[in-house]
């Protein structure tokens, strides 16, 4: 089974959980921080992949670490991924969680790409025409990348669509070149 799949099956398991609690945002929070740490956290990483520790005395310190900070069933989940030896899965689990939530609550992620760093208000822009292009409410995910010059490339899913001042360039010299030539 691919990994991607796998962390699907356990984010799946994990928004259960958390609709059992009533708090998607929080457990997403959660799953993220620990996500976070793990990548951040050299030790806390060759903590949970060494193969000479075994899964209860990582699961020991678990909870140790989290017995005050974390509702119990999220931190059973986390040892039940020690357990099935799948703990360094956890940040795509985040990743696969947080775009079940969006599923949950009708919302999807775009890949913004901008020649400069956006303001709030024109962040808030894009925002809006997206949603109003596609039908549902959209989160841009910017990044700036100076190599398109200007304009805007969006990724929603598997379209793409690229308004770059670069493109738009490409495009008017291959006109220009097909001229030249007849």
């Amino acid at each position: 089974m691919r990994e991607t799949t796998i962390a699907r099956n356990y984010a799946e398991a994990l928004l259960a959980l958390a609709r059992k609690s009533e708090d998607l945002q929080g457990w997403g929070r959660m799953i993220d921080d620990v996500a976070n740490a793990i990548q951040r956290d050299d030790r806390l990483r060759h903590f949970l992949e060494a193969p000479q520790i075994s899964a209860d005395q990582k699961n020991e310190v678990l909870s140790k670490a989290f017995e005050d900070r974390a509702p119990r069933l999220f931190l059973r989940f986390l040892q039940r991924l020690v357990k099935n030896r799948r703990q360094l899965l956890i940040p795509q689990i985040a990743t696969e969680y947080r775009d079940l939530v969006d599923e949950v609550e009708g919302r999807i992620h775009a890949q913004v790409t901008l020649a400069k760093e956006p303001d709030a208000e024109h962040r808030a822009v894009i925002a809006r025409q997206l949603s109003r292009m596609v039908g549902i409410p959209v989160v841009p995910q910017v990044r700036v990348n100076p190599n398109i010059l200007g304009g805007i490339i969006v990724r929603i899913g598997d379209k793409v669509l690229d308004g770059s001042l670069r493109k738009r360039l490409g495009l008017l010299r291959g006109r220009m070149l097909a001229k030249a030539i007849r």
